[in-house]
């Protein structure tokens, strides 16, 4: 299969991205299940260890005023949940933000003072997977109600100075440390997945850019081709009938020398046509913008039309766009009449070069041609209002004023051909 039948499932197939750096990084990447169970069981391991050092009488020394029946069981229930949230953590940032703030309030209530890395990883979540606004002001929002909570209960002697100062500065640390690295990783993992999203739309479009060119590229030799092999085949098929008519051969001589310098005039169009689909250098880009239209009319006058040709105004130079416009539309409108006109026997064929425009108009002398024949839907005729239209210029077909059909195209000149 060619490279330009591929067709890719995705714009993932085509984007070469670089491996992650680091072996864990990488298995991190490959096995987020395994990460968030190790995560969630370490969290746990860290946070219950220093609640089974709880011990039910008051400790003077540790500032307890006060103690409630069953603290200790109730604080670690709170950490196992809070940890297992942790297996939801990609999916549910904000929820395991919450559980950690919670657990950083059951803390205050325990016997002894303590405390664990669950608000810092609950922080570094949220930073990660949600945005870093959301964890600046989660964070924010729950050390102020924890600060304003552990006044109160230190003021009421609900806990001693040790709890509360373990409290704001234990968890106060690490909140800012998750929030530090949660930043950093969220913003280059936001980063760098914008890059990639970024790398997939221009993938997207160079793919549209490359059909688009292909499609205006086809079509564009399409018209060459068109306009190269329907007149000339026109003109050597009315050659040929009116050699094979002739039993003369000195009569019939001319008809075929001109079916032979037919063929090799529209042999070396095709070549020049042809030469944009060769790959080297040395070919052309574009077909040769030569004035075709004497030759035009000296070939529907070896087919044995009255082709006349009359040229009106100062020429001037004319772009390469312009030039073989005219010679195409000129080229399109005879071979039409020679083709299709039924019993012409004149074609005149009228370029005026106006200040502003160039016009040109062909007509014949054919049987006049029914409303339901005036159809634009020929390839031909599409592809010479394609062409005037890339020069600027408009065209119009239909019958003429009395028999036959007429061909008229008006292309401006542009501005430098004003001031010559």
């Amino acid at each position: 299969m060619s490279p330009g039948s591929r067709s890719p499932s995705s714009p993932d197939d085509e984007l070469r991205l670089p491996r992650p750096p680091g072996v864990l990084r990488r298995f991190w990447a490959r096995h987020p299940v395994f990460a968030d169970i190790l995560t969630a069981l370490l969290c746990l391991a860290f946070s219950l260890v220093p609640a089974t050092s709880f011990t039910d009488h008051i400790d003077d020394a540790v500032g307890v005023g006060r103690m409630w029946p069953f603290t200790g069981p109730v604080v670690m229930v709170v950490v196992v949940l809070a940890c297992a949230s942790l297996l939801v953590r990609r999916r549910f940032p904000t929820l395991v933000f919450l559980c950690a703030v919670v657990v950083a309030f059951a803390y205050l209530l325990a016997p002894a003072p303590t405390g664990g890395p669950m608000l810092g990883v609950a922080a570094y979540t949220l930073a990660v997977h949600r945005s870093t606004r959301a964890c600046l002001i989660g964070v924010s929002v729950a050390l102020g109600a924890l600060a304003v909570s552990v006044a109160a209960l230190a003021f009421t002697g609900v806990i001693g100075p040790t709890i509360a100062w373990n409290a704001l500065v234990g968890e106060g640390l690490a909140a800012l440390i998750g929030s530090l690295i949660g930043t950093n990783v969220g913003n280059r993992h936001r980063y760098v997945a914008a890059l990639i999203d970024r790398s997939r739309q221009l993938v997207v479009e160079r793919d549209q850019q490359a059909r688009l060119a292909a499609a205006a590229e086809r079509d564009r030799i399409a018209r060459e081709l068109h306009d190269i092999v329907a007149h000339s085949l026109t003109v050597m098929v009315a050659l040929a009938e009116g050699v094979a008519a002739s039993s003369d051969i000195d009569r019939a001589r001319p008809g075929a020398t001109a079916i032979a310098s037919t063929g090799r005039e529209a042999l070396r169009d095709m070549r020049a046509t042809l030469g944009i689909l060769r790959e080297d250098d040395a070919a052309p880009l574009a077909p040769l913008a030569r004035d075709t239209t004497v030759e035009t009319v000296d070939s529907a006058r070896a087919a044995g039309f009255d082709a006349r040709l009359t040229v009106s105004g100062d020429r001037p130079e004319l772009s390469s766009a312009v030039q073989l416009a005219i010679s195409r539309i000129v080229q399109e409108g005879v071979t039409n009449a020679m083709r299709h006109a039924r019993g012409a026997e004149r074609i005149d064929i009228r370029v005026g070069y106006r200040p502003d425009a160039v016009e040109v108009d062909i007509v014949d002398d054919g049987e006049p041609v029914a409303p339901a024949q005036t159809s634009s839907s020929g390839y031909g005729l599409r592809g010479l209002r394609e062409r005037v239209v890339l020069a600027g210029g408009t065209v119009t077909a239909g019958p003429g004023a009395g028999r036959g059909w007429r061909v008229h195209a008006r292309i401006p000149l542009g501005q430098e051909n004003h001031d010559r």
